[in-house]
């Protein structure tokens, strides 16, 4: 089944196109990758970038909104991802970017093709374990920039994935979020009291 992406809001796509029509718009140089480009430039599958804040024992998790990652496609394919970030005027370009996490995401989304449910694509960071994954929301409705992972959503970590973590293996929510739990659970040093 096709994944279901959600449009990304006008204001972030036009701060994205202006960014790469006008070099001077930015004051962050381009990527290597973006200056050795043939062709046009053109930003694709706009994703919601959503951060985990919290996971608790019950599993019920507090994620935000903090911006829209766009893809930066020249010929047939991504060479940079750009991302915007909402600031109190709205919605604004705030850097583009190269490296692993640009790659890993094109294959979890050819991945996630393959499946035979419909999810809408998400991005899911966990800053505290240095850790990226596409979010397959299973409510192709629902509003792209609200909401909290369900527990039949699939999380698909990204590559580089933190120590014990398979990149690019699908897991339910419910599956992984008590690994997750365990890892974020403050470690006692040694002697300290109980």
């Amino acid at each position: 089944m096709p994944l279901r992406v959600s449009p990304a809001p006008a204001p972030a796509l036009r701060s994205v196109l202006t960014a790469l029509s006008s070099p001077t718009a930015v004051r962050e140089a381009r990527t290597p990758a973006l200056l050795g480009a043939q062709g046009p430039a053109t930003p694709e599958l706009p994703l919601p970038v959503h951060v985990l804040d919290r996971i608790t024992a019950e599993g019920v998790t507090a994620t935000r909104l903090t911006g829209w990652r766009f893809h930066i496609r020249c010929g047939d394919r991504a060479v940079a991802a750009a991302e915007t970030m909402l600031t109190p005027d709205g919605w604004a370009f705030s850097h583009f970017f190269e490296g692993p996490y640009v790659a890993s995401t094109e294959r979890a989304l050819r991945q996630a093709e393959s499946v035979t449910q419909s999810y809408q694509p998400r991005l899911l960071s966990v800053p505290e374990l240095y850790m990226l994954t596409l979010w397959l929301h299973g409510d192709c409705t629902a509003d792209a920039a609200a909401g909290q992972p369900a527990a039949t959503d699939l999380l698909v970590p990204l590559a580089p994935a933190p120590p014990g973590i398979a990149a690019h293996r699908p897991h339910r929510v419910a599956e992984l979020l008590p690994v997750l739990t365990h890892r974020l659970a403050p470690t006692r040093l040694l002697g300290s009291p109980a």
